[in-house]
């Protein structure tokens, strides 16, 4: 049934699971993505929108590096936003609401366009292992599978628990079953988990809202694509709608908190901070009279909305009852309602910073598994461990993306050397480097890398190539015209400049785009931020060049504090840039550990 051997196979089919089966069936891996049901592939469990503060920047660098994230989100775009406009560049972020078939669809139409990369609908509870190597799956039909690589992207299925008031069921997703035997299978080879918490609003019948009574939230016009392949043309996009919850709704929910297994001690392990479920906002906000709540369009053909910043456990009559307090679903018709999950997953520490776990060779681990949340996050793991998996097969260097390179870089650092403890997701504020990093320039800083690695198309090269020359070609008009010098001053927009007649004609006749204009503006305006990012970065590099022997005995060190000891022991760093990055090693360990490096090495 199934050839010999295959190079990777893949466990999941979610947003992880997808990147990963595409990054490296498209590097020359014969690929297998494994996943319970194929109908899922690619599916948006939660709110139908892709980006936002961070994550927009983090869809622009999976795209720059080849990946397909920002691909399907704009075939499936119904509304487009830039947000945080009227602060700084370096925390501009684009959104797009998404119609959720149609995002499902894509990628499983662009994952069928690919000639090594087989399906198979089934469940995978165990692995096998020789020598401390992985070399296949088992499936719950006691089927055995062989290959060289593994990675396992399998979300919030491990032992998956939903919770909806008194009611608790075993399961993934509503209606999907939970993935049983793999956590305990993994934990008897050595590997230690724990468990986190997640949940979802209720989706509500459009049809029964009066928006009449809500704010209209209108999409940007012009709409900017995710992928820098992507020629968008949507003329009219979906309105969202912004309303409030009150005291009645929060009077009615406090009343009821005894029966939310989150506070009657039912749901025992943590949630994400900044996304609480809507009891939790009333409980530690009861200083507030009212919460947020946006509602999004599921799609075009459908008549469901998902109701944003109403994520809960409550039972189902509670939330129909909170629910109808809110202004302009005084006749609401819930469709299905929010719910509640816990799942195993796999402290991020027990991982090579390529995502290969430190104890099994070839096994690799992305996505929620690894402690985080959100689409984003997990597509860039997915894609990082399908570029890996296949380098590392292949006997090639490890492909690792450092923090002043992409928030990917940031995120999977963060990851390894701190580990999450409750569902991590990513801020411009966990970026030291972020003007560096800015959702304008990705395809600058990452495109060349993708490049190298042969996961980039020619029509991508030449895109990026006749940008450069363009922005090149319009830095160097400006400075002879002293066009850059007026922009530096801050009371001068780009629009400005553009209107004198000297600069609209050149513009013009050399067709500058307005992507092109705003970098050249950021590039001059924050020219001293840059510089000042810059020099920090080389600082960084000169402690990741003080390297450090894997068979350093770090109790020898006796001046180091005993928890930095033993963290250093376990996560064994290749630098002091690393070593500086570990959770619980001071600065002055740091310091310690460097004037023993040098003393050694002058002996």
């Amino acid at each position: 049934m199934f050839v010999k051997q295959y190079d990777v196979i893949v466990v999941g089919g979610g947003h992880s699971g997808s990147e990963a089966a595409l990054a490296a069936s498209n590097l020359g891996s014969n690929t297998l993505l494994i996943t319970t049901n194929l109908y899922n592939i690619g599916q948006m469990s939660c709110n139908p929108a892709i980006g936002g503060i961070a994550k927009g920047q983090i869809i622009k660098e999976i795209d720059a590096l080849g990946g397909y994230s920002g691909i399907i989100t704009d075939k499936s775009m119904i509304q487009f936003r830039m947000l945080n406009k009227s602060k700084g560049p370096a925390m501009w972020s684009p959104r797009a609401q998404c119609d959720r078939l149609k995002f499902s669809k894509e990628w499983r139409l662009t994952l069928e366009k690919k000639k090594n990369l087989d399906f198979f609908q089934s469940t995978v509870v165990d692995l096998i292992i020789k020598n401390y190597k992985v070399i296949g799956v088992k499936t719950i039909l006691g089927i055995s599978i062989k290959s060289k690589s593994v990675i396992l992207t399998n979300g919030t299925f491990l032992n998956g628990i939903i919770h909806i008031g008194d009611k608790k069921n075993s399961g993934g997703r509503i209606s999907e079953n939970s993935v049983k035997g793999l956590t305990e299978k993994l934990k008897k080879i050595g590997f230690f988990s724990g468990r986190m918490k997640t949940g979802t609003s209720p989706r509500l019948d459009g049809r029964s809202l009066d928006f009449s009574k809500m704010i209209e939230q209108l999409g940007d016009f012009p709409i900017e694509p995710f992928s820098y392949l992507s020629n968008l043309n949507i003329l009219k996009q979906k309105k969202c709608y912004i309303t409030h919850t009150n005291l009645e709704t929060h009077k009615l929910l406090s009343k009821e908190f005894n029966r939310s297994p989150i506070f009657n001690g039912k749901i025992k392990c943590v949630g994400p901070r900044y996304c609480p479920s809507i009891e939790e906002k009333v409980y530690r906000f009861s200083n507030k009279e009212n919460h947020q709540i946006f509602v999004e369009p599921e799609g075009v053909n459908t008549i469901e909305v998902y109701i944003n910043g109403f994520s809960t456990s409550m039972p189902e009559e509670v939330q129909y009852k909170a629910l109808l307090t809110i202004p302009g679903f005084e006749n609401a018709k819930i469709v299905r309602p929010g719910y509640a999950i816990e799942y195993d997953y796999f402290p991020p520490t027990q991982l090579k910073n390529n995502l290969e776990t430190k104890l099994i060779e070839n096994l690799f681990f992305a996505g929620q598994i690894n402690g985080t949340t959100g689409y984003e996050e997990a597509a860039a793991q997915g894609l990082i461990a399908g570029i890996n998996a296949n380098l590392k097969i292949n006997e090639k260097d490890p492909f690792i993306l450092k923090r002043n390179e992409a928030y990917i870089g940031v995120l999977i650092d963060d990851l390894i050397y701190k580990g999450t403890e409750e569902p991590y997701r990513m801020f411009t504020s966990r970026a030291e480097y972020r003007i560096l990093l800015r959702q304008d320039n990705a395809d600058e800083r990452l495109t060349p890398m993708g490049i190298n690695l042969g996961l980039v198309s020619n029509d991508r090269i030449k895109k990026l190539k006749k940008k450069n020359k363009k922005t090149k070609h319009c830095f160097l008009f400006f400075q002879r015209n002293k066009a850059k010098e007026k922009l530096s001053r801050p009371e001068i927009s780009i629009y400005d400049i553009i209107k004198l007649y000297l600069i609209k004609n050149f513009i013009k006749k050399n067709n500058i785009d307005k992507k092109i204009l705003e970098q050249i503006s950021l590039y001059i305006k924050y020219k001293g931020y840059i510089l000042k990012e810059e020099e920090n970065v080389k600082k960084m590099y000169k402690l990741e060049s003080i390297r450090i022997p894997n068979d350093f005995d770090y109790n020898q060190v006796k001046s180091i504090s005993i928890e930095a000891r033993e963290k250093l022991l376990n996560y064994k760093p290749n630098s002091i840039g690393e070593a500086s990055r570990i959770s619980g090693v001071s600065p002055s360990d740091i310091r310690i550990l460097i004037l023993f490096l040098i003393k050694k090495e002058r002996l």
